[in-house]
């Protein structure tokens, strides 16, 4: 495993802005090498205080264009990638479950 050199990282993720998912997928790393390397480079994450995208949309409307098209297929179209998809509903089914049970 190579590690990535501190001038690499500031242009990926300072001066690109791409996340540490993209910069994993390009240096053929994992998620938690570069964010390692970065900390050691002393490069300052950014806020994750972004919102998702997701959030417009209401759980039936995705889930009824998960039926038509997959996981895969409609991530494709909504233009993220299809973790994010699975893991914004796992959240968002929990909240409905629980904004259920508290009624």
């Amino acid at each position: 495993m190579t590690k990535p050199d501190k001038k690499t990282l500031t242009r990926l993720y300072v001066t690109q802005g791409l996340s540490l998912r993209e910069i994993s997928e390009r240096l053929s790393l994992h998620p938690d090498t570069i964010h390692y390397h970065l900390k050691r480079y002393g490069i300052e994450a950014r806020p994750q205080a972004k919102r998702s995208r997701l959030r417009k949309f209401r759980l039936n409307t995705l889930e009824k264009g998960i039926r038509e098209k997959g996981v895969r297929g409609y991530a494709l179209e909504l233009g993220i990638h299809e973790n994010t998809l699975r893991h914004y509903l796992k959240g968002a089914r929990e909240t409905e479950k629980a904004e259920k049970q508290g009624k």
